[in-house]
């Protein structure tokens, strides 16, 4: 029965491929006993309930195998049927070349940029630790589940991957086990190019669990190898199971033609005929197989319901924590949450918008007991620790002479976590923190450094993601640092990417209400804030910071319909409006606009933005960064075109023209280009 099933699985994939004449056979034929005696043996699911929170979850990092999860999920009695398959990889189906979380039953996480999946997984696990520690009581467990991962040899070579699983094995996340097909191929050729690092000794150093199984057809050997990962609790665990890409293909198996590309039809029915399974129909599953594989629909139900049970005889013991666990796994924030946040009173001194942010977050984390998370190695610079609350750290006492700590219990139940220096893996953590649900991450660093996190802020778009980024040190006004951490590209490219919202206050109120915004918005937010001293401007005499809630809004004018209208972002906001002061003492009928969000102010209906933006009113733009993208608003824009340079904050704006002074001179240029021969416009 099992060799059955296996097989099942490997042709069900593989003449998935074939039809699409699209796809990568070699992972889902070598690969296919690890996953049938994980999903058969270990893994618990309920094919029926695919968000039963308590479930194990699976994350395929080698994406590119998807055949294989489709299989999988199809066999085992999810909402997946033969029909999807048979479309693999075509127009508005349930089966992408690549597994799509949101789109497909059973997908845990996007997956298919190497290295992301490992990355996710160690970010559920985290969760899982975190919300174990909150939740459980002695006797009731009702959180209690594993995180598995399958990775290829080009998961393992990928930089995030080693920055997550150094995180992994220092936090000691017993509940992560990876599953590493060893198959010693990868698409170029064999991983002897590249890749001769004996990789069990380096996990052996990250201080995970590591253990190897020299054949991937022994089912019992890998399955003994599962259960010894499981025992061990203070860990991760990786398990090296050598297999054959593409086994079972008479000329191809074994060779890096196997890997990303159709097998052919010739080859794919030599491997039927050598492995025993009929070549035709297509899409073949034995009757005996499909019912064994349907016995998990009975066995995922009655996990659910003794879980449903457990969970009712919790909620008798312990009421409060039931609801409010129930309340996370639902999704909505506490009542009242956006509440009493702090109000900054006017300070012409200022303060930087980190500062405020950092404040705000304070007491939002004293609201939401789900916001957790930490930055780069830069709490005390992106302001973004939660005092008193406890570092997510390995349970135990902390070791003698460290330092840092944000006060709090040193466990599990701490809501600080502490990334180090990895800003990739902290992103794709973030998004697996996200994923798994109960959580609301964080996480920050400077804004130039977004560049090292950006393959998973654009995962966190395609999932819809609920992560918040905290981008400090936001342009070229950080000064002596110079151009290595001056960003200038760095918000324009963020404001490319689908599905992401920018969003850059101007003072320290328009911060609270940024943070406000992303907790409200549900999906990825880059929240970008200065390292200078910004003025806290008087809302009395400038319109209200809960502007920033629709993108973009008049901040101040002058009298009468005006003649010129200067947006700004972040810092140059200050810099617009004194620039306006400027052009309304010359007599010039000027607006100033507050333009902190692209995003925001683009879901807004158009009456509203022609209300803000009323066309064939000149427009200019000041922004301390790159003017591409600035033409959909702007018919001149003051910017940085070129990379910063290394002097005092105030003189390198200077030097760049981002000043008041020149703003005005090229409000008054267009304004003369706008004007009739009478100089009215």
């Amino acid at each position: 029965m099992d060799e059955l099933c296996v097989n099942a699985i490997r042709f069900l994939a593989a003449d998935m491929i074939q039809e699409a004449n699209s796809g990568h056979p070699g992972l889902p034929l070598g690969a296919a006993p690890m996953a049938y005696v994980l999903w058969d043996r270990h893994l618990k699911h309920n094919p029926r309930d695919p968000d039963w929170f308590d479930r194990d979850r699976f994350v395929l990092s080698a994406g590119h195998g998807s055949a294989l999860l489709y299989a999988l999920l199809h066999l085992y009695g999810y909402d997946l049927p033969l029909e999807e398959l048979k479309r693999f990889r075509r127009w508005g189906i349930k089966t992408p070349g690549h597994p799509e979380a949101g789109l497909t039953p059973g997908v845990e996480v996007t997956t298919g940029p190497l290295g992301q999946g490992m990355g996710m997984a160690v970010g559920m696990a985290i969760a899982e630790a975190h919300l174990a520690a909150v939740f459980n009581r002695p006797g009731h467990r009702v959180i209690d589940h594993f995180t598995y991962v399958l990775a290829s040899d080009g998961d393992l070579m990928e930089g995030v991957a080693a920055e997550a699983c150094s995180l992994a094995g220092h936090l000691g996340l017993g509940k992560l086990i990876v599953l590493y097909d060893d198959n010693g191929i990868s698409l170029a050729g064999t991983t002897n190019l590249t890749f001769t690092e004996d990789v069990l000794k380096r996990y052996d150093a990250y201080r995970w669990h590591t253990q190897a199984v020299q054949d991937g057809n022994d089912l019992d050997a890998i399955d003994a190898a599962i259960q010894r990962a499981k025992e061990v609790t203070d860990k991760p665990s990786i398990i090296a199971i050598r297999t054959v890409l593409g086994y079972g293909a008479p000329t191809k198996a074994g060779t890096y033609k196997a890997h990303g590309a159709p097998l052919g039809e010739e080859e794919l029915a030599a491997a039927k005929e050598h492995l025993g399974w009929p070549s035709e129909p297509k899409f073949y599953v034995p009757e005996e197989a499909r019912r064994h594989f349907q016995a998990a629909l009975e066995r995922g139900e009655k996990w659910e319901t003794e879980w449903k049970e457990r969970f009712q005889r919790y909620r008798a013991e312990y009421p409060e924590l039931a609801a409010e666990l129930q309340r996370r796994i639902r999704g909505e924030l506490p009542a009242g949450w956006d509440q009493e946040l702090p109000e900054f009173p006017p300070d012409e001194a200022g303060l930087a918008t980190r500062k405020a942010s950092g404040k705000v977050l304070q007491a939002l984390a004293q609201k939401i007991p789900e916001l957790v998370g930490g930055s780069a190695d830069l709490n005390p610079s992106t302001v973004t620790e939660l005092t008193g609350l406890g570092d997510f750290e390995r349970p135990g006492e902390p070791p003698a002479g460290v330092q840092g700590r944000a006060g709090g219990a040193w466990d599990w139940s701490g809501r600080n976590i502490h990334f180090g220096v990895r800003e990739h893996a902290m992103g794709a953590i973030a998004n697996g923190i996200a994923r798994h649900g109960g959580l609301i991450p964080f996480c920050g660093t400077f804004l130039v450094f977004s560049d090292y996190m950006r393959p998973p802020i654009r995962l966190a778009a395609m999932m819809d993601c609920n992560v918040v980024y905290v981008f400090t040190h936001d342009s070229i006004g950080i000064g002596q640092d110079g151009p290595t951490h001056q960003p200038v590209e760095q918000l324009t490219s963020l404001r490319t990417v689908p599905g992401l919202t920018v969003i850059r206050p101007c003072d320290a109120n328009e911060a609270r209400e940024a943070w406000i915004a992303a907790l409200k918005g549900g999906g990825p937010t880059a929240l970008v804030f200065t390292r200078q001293n910004l003025p806290v401007l008087d809302r009395t005499k400038y319109a209200p910071a809960e502007g920033l809630q629709r993108g973009g809004y008049v901040l101040w004018e002058s009298t009468g319909d005006p003649q010129v209208i200067l947006i700004g972002t972040g810092s140059e906001v200050q810099v617009a409006l004194k620039a306006g002061e400027l052009l309304a003492a010359e007599g010039v009928r000027v607006r100033v606009v507050s333009l902190p969000s692209w995003e925001l102010f683009e879901a807004q209906p158009e009456d509203y933005r022609r209300e803000v933006l009323p066309p064939g009113v000149p427009r200019v733009a000041v922004e301390a960064g790159v003017t591409l993208g600035w033409e959909r608003y702007a018919d001149a824009v003051v910017g940085v075109d070129r990379f910063g340079a290394s002097a005092p904050g105030p003189e390198v704006l200077e030097k760049f023209g981002i000043t008041p002074e020149h703003v005005a001179a090229v409000a008054r240029e267009l304004l003369a280009r706008h004007s009739g021969p009478d100089g009215v416009g």
